[in-house]
């Protein structure tokens, strides 16, 4: 390449008018801008970023449309890389094993905690249906005090039988069926005015008894009717 790099140079974007699928690590700093190149563009991609992206205001309503979703990113493991060897050196030199990096048979690889694969692709992942099995009642599921939805604080005790809005955590997109679940909005705390029209008003965190919950999105079963 004659310049930097840099995806947003016009050597670069004439690259990626030339490309079929894109696959990549960009800047999680950047990562909004990316995206927003990628849909501009209209191109299929594979791309790596922090799985809290999925409450930036701008990447929040991709998901909601269906137009990106969450890729098959194994649970409970790393995502580790190769690095040059003088920023293996570096990472050695100032930084905690088991944080920054992870030494596999002897070997410096990179780590990134708490990222996510992100995608316009289809897989067979997303047409899996979640099974469900708890009932809801009041008691087990209280309403929000400034939201009209009720806090379900783990996805596997999701209820089969509520036709109303439920607030889950961020990790639910992991195992979202778009054909089973419709995602209604998401805490005002994570992008003002996409809460899908069930904030009452307040504060913007999800309360239970005056109680913050971390983030929330609205979703709603297709399968129940009220």
């Amino acid at each position: 390449m004659k310049g930097d790099g840099d995806f947003r140079s016009r050597e670069c974007v004439e690259l990626l008018k030339q490309s079929d699928i894109v696959v990549t690590n960009p800047p999680f700093s950047l990562f909004r801008e990316y995206v927003a190149q990628l849909m501009e563009h209209e191109k299929e991609f594979l791309i790596i970023g922090n799985q809290n992206a999925i409450t930036y205001k701008e990447i929040f309503p991709l998901i909601k449309e269906n137009r990106v979703w969450l890729g098959i990113t194994p649970k409970g493991q790393d995502m580790l890389f190769d690095v040059p060897e003088n920023y293996a050196e570096e990472l050695l030199a100032t930084k905690k094993e088991g944080s920054a990096y992870k030494l596999i048979e002897g070997v410096v690889k990179g780590r990134l905690g708490n990222a996510a694969w992100f995608t316009n692709l289809d897989h067979k992942k997303k047409h899996e249906e979640l099974i469900l099995y708890r009932k809801y009642s009041p008691e087990e599921y209280p309403k929000y005090d400034n939201y009209d939805a009720i806090e379900v604080s783990k996805v596997k005790d999701i209820p089969i039988d509520y036709d109303g809005v439920m607030g889950v955590p961020i990790t639910f997109l992991d195992k979202h069926n778009p054909d089973q679940f419709e995602i209604v909005g998401m805490g005002e705390d994570n992008g003002t005015g996409h809460s899908g029209g069930v904030w009452n008003g307040g504060s913007k965190s999800c309360l239970v008894s005056g109680k913050a919950k971390f983030k929330r999105i609205f979703i709603r079963n297709k399968g129940v009717q009220a």
